[in-house]
């Protein structure tokens, strides 16, 4: 595959998990997704379709890796970004206010 070569790729959201992908060409659909995959991942819900090539930058991957699943699997999943528990520290943190 070329670098400046672009696919029609289609995005679907999961049904079942807020911020989880399946990418998959546009010309396969869903159809190439494992079905215990899908038991997981529920209705795939079209999000969108893009037109990638290896050198775009996608919000939490890129055009490479995307493409690269795709072309050795059929598909790239996403999956939701984990939580950052740093945070729930402040909160699990026993305070005092001091005037």
């Amino acid at each position: 595959m070329m670098k400046t070569e672009s696919k029609i790729v289609q995005v679907f959201r999961s049904s079942k998990q807020d911020e989880m992908y399946i990418y998959v060409l546009k010309a396969d659909g869903l159809k190439v997704v494992p079905e215990a995959l899908m038991e997981r991942f529920g209705k795939g819900i079209p999000a969108m379709v893009l037109l990638l090539n290896k050198a775009k930058k996608l919000s939490r991957t890129d055009g490479e890796k995307v493409l690269n699943a795709i072309e050795k699997t059929g598909f790239y999943l996403q999956l939701p970004p984990v939580k950052d528990d740093s945070m729930l520290d402040l909160y699990r943190t026993p305070t005092q206010a001091v005037y």
